[in-house]
């Protein structure tokens, strides 16, 4: 089965959850499913900021096993983590490598030639 993640619930939602469950799972190949995209929202995009520890390692596990990280634009433009290009767009900054930033139609379709059978929202 094929999952991706949506992480939109702040707090200690992507450190815990994310960083002590899900992350050793997909380090050690015990996740049981083929995580195919995450998605981060508000104060959970902090977690991927370049030299975050939690980052660092979740970018290369996603190197690795072919895992889409995307950060919501606007949620991460607020935060220093993007910036507006000249045609509106925006380009990630400050993010660990292989981060991209986009809105839901982006989302879908970078899913879209890989879709989940299941989206989970934490």
């Amino acid at each position: 089965m094929k999952v991706a993640y949506v992480f939109s619930t702040s707090g200690n939602n992507v450190s815990y959850k994310l960083g002590k469950m899900i992350l050793p799972q997909l380090e050690q190949r015990t996740h049981g499913v083929e995580v195919i995209g995450m998605f981060f929202f508000d104060d959970n995009t902090y977690a991927l900021r370049k030299g975050d520890p939690l980052g660092e390692r979740l970018a290369k596990v996603a190197r690795e096993q072919n895992i889409m990280l995307m950060l919501c634009d606007q949620c991460a433009e607020a935060r220093g983590l993007a910036e507006r290009d000249i045609d509106g767009g925006y380009r990630v900054v400050g993010a660990v490598e292989g981060v991209t930033v986009g809105c839901f139609p982006d989302l879908y379709g970078a899913l879209s030639g890989n879709m989940p059978d299941q989206v989970i929202t934490l």
